[in-house]
């Protein structure tokens, strides 16, 4: 332990001041607006380690996260075991509002009853709801927050738990979400961390409640502090960003003077039709490749449905070889233990040269597993491992057919045990949330699989360190990338009140740390599935394009 007066930020980092002042306060709340760039994941890293450090969070207390999407929860947990060391970031739970909720869920179960009540094997489904036995997403904070209110007992576990609370992206907080969080920690000795910025507010079609951090700052007597400066950008794209400040928020933006520097690139192409975009964003994103740029570095963001209009850049990147994957399929998916360890599996054997994904799969299976005498469970699975890949190299063995593969996946799970499954997860407790994972992951591959029939091609789509990733706005929040291509920047697909055009686009173009890439066609085919709206004779959205002009 350390005194608070002789702890430095970690890495040698140096901190504007407003953000060392939040990162070692202590006596109060704090809401921090935090514009694009201003490292918030980083400065929630280095708060958790100063209050570890310093031990204003004692053990056996712990520090609760909660953001609002996988990635960025799953960042900010890797981040402060980065900072911290795994010794102290045991004791950082990093959650989204959803798992945080499943997780009161079961462990209060039966504080719910009558039509709330669940059993002990309730599932979780997209859309439809079954009394008792099944509920739905939209339906685990509204029963967490019936539970915090009804029991007092749970609400004094969670206060003898966390010492603190971060919140991260918090301008897009939902009533219920708030309520949440009211419920849990209001009056009590818990101290919160609300971190966000209301330029990126793009939940409202979501429920995001109107200036939810600034009621947090009156309800919880929080001190309020404003990050300004963009530590991910380069130049050319801060001055395009703050632009586009100074539109949304006159007195957040900063002098033009100020950004120093011609470094980064900022482009704009107006394509005839979407066959001409889909071909020079793939030999644009083949040149990166083959100059370095790892695939996870390079994005395509688009404003929604990107199955529909990214789906011919997608054939293009197949047909070029170019690993992709669309997170609306996978994102969320890839993020669960149980997928992960099947995906680590798969590549394993079907693949040559992945020590990551051995270190990883031998790492997890040894944790998991019931067997833990000095590396047995190692050396069996070394061995697993070996039959399985001289087998797949085989010339009777169809590695282009999904039926070969499932008989190995479902060998590879009882090799693992039903109880070692279920440990890698506390969601993996209660219910089939185990065997919904396996199917959902399986079935993943088995499509990935039917583009090309290459097993490796497939698993690189679905990866996130493998494969070149096609998101939307609401997708990509919090998350940073070397090369962003915002395909489709058309008045068709940005419809609604400027205020909300101008804050998703945002969100867009603030992802990107080198180059930033624009795209708009005149003429974008209706593909099947499309709704009403398409319009096959598009219009290139002037004003957003124009925030780039002469940089």
């Amino acid at each position: 332990m350390i005194q608070p007066h002789d702890w430095t930020p970690v890495g040698g980092l140096q901190l504007e001041p407003n953000a060392l002042k939040a990162v070692k306060e202590t006596t109060t709340n704090v809401v921090v607006m935090a514009g694009p760039g201003t490292g918030k994941t980083e400065l929630l890293a280095q708060r958790a380690d100063f209050l570890f450090r310093t031990g204003a969070s004692s053990y056996p207390k712990r520090i609760l996260a909660i953001s609002f999407k996988v990635d960025a929860a799953r960042n900010l947990q890797s981040r402060v075991r980065l900072r911290s060391g795994s010794q102290f970031a045991a004791r950082f739970d990093s959650f989204t509002f959803h798992a945080f909720a499943k997780r009161l869920i079961d462990n209060f179960r039966p504080v719910l009853t009558g039509a709330d009540a669940l059993n002990a094997d309730y599932r979780i489904d997209e859309n439809e709801k079954i009394l008792h036995t099944q509920i739905t997403f939209n339906d685990l904070v509204p029963l967490a927050l019936t539970i915090l209110k009804k029991s007092a007992y749970a609400r004094g576990a969670l206060r003898q738990t966390y010492s603190h609370v971060f919140m991260d992206e918090f301008q897009d907080a939902t009533a219920d979400q708030y309520n949440l969080l009211k419920s849990a920690f209001t009056d009590t000795g818990v101290q919160l961390t609300g971190v966000g910025d209301t330029k990126q507010r793009i939940m409202g079609f979501a429920g995001a409640l109107e200036g939810v951090m600034a009621d947090f700052a009156t309800d919880f007597s929080a001190t309020t502090l404003q990050l300004y400066q963009n530590f991910r950008s380069k130049p050319q794209l801060r001055r395009m960003q703050n632009r586009m400040i100074r539109e949304m928020e006159p007195t957040a933006a900063i002098p033009a003077a100020q950004i120093l520097g011609k470094g980064g690139v900022v482009r704009v192409f107006r394509f005839h039709d979407d066959e001409e975009e889909a071909a020079a964003v793939t030999n644009m994103i083949g040149h990166w490749l083959s100059q370095g740029v790892p695939p996870s570095e390079i994005a395509v963001i688009v404003r929604q449905q990107p199955h529909l209009i990214a789906g011919l850049l997608g054939k293009h990147f197949t047909a070029d070889g170019i690993p992709f994957r669309n997170d609306q399929q996978s994102q969320n998916l890839t993020a669960e233990p149980a997928a992960a360890l099947i995906l680590n599996f798969l590549y394993v054997v079907a693949d040559d040269g992945r020590p990551d994904e051995y270190s990883t799969l031998m790492h997890m299976v040894s944790r998991g597993a019931s067997d833990k005498t000095d590396g047995v469970q190692e050396s069996k699975l070394r061995t697993f491992l070996s039959e399985v890949r001289a087998e797949i190299r085989t010339t009777g063995f169809d590695a282009s057919n999904y039926s070969s593969w499932r008989l190995l996946i479902n060998r590879f799970l009882e090799f693992i045990t039903r109880p070692a499954l279920i440990a890698l997860s506390p969601s993996y407790h209660h219910g089939q949330r185990l065997n919904d994972v396996i199917d959902e992951i399986s079935n993943a591959f088995k499509r990935e699989l039917t583009v090309d029939g290459s097993p490796v091609a497939g698993l690189n789509r679905l990866s996130e360190n493998n494969a070149v990733r096609i998101l939307t706005i609401h997708k990509c929040k919090g998350l940073e990338f070397e090369k962003v291509i915002t395909l489709g920047v058309e008045t068709q697909f940005y419809r609604g009140s400027i205020e909300t055009v101008r804050s998703e686009y945002f969100v867009a173009i603030s992802r990107a740390k080198d180059e930033l890439v624009l795209t708009a066609t005149h003429h974008r085919p209706k593909p099947d599935g499309a709704n009403l709206y398409w319009k096959e004779k598009s219009t290139p959205y002037k004003e957003l394009l124009e925030y780039a002009a002469g940089l």
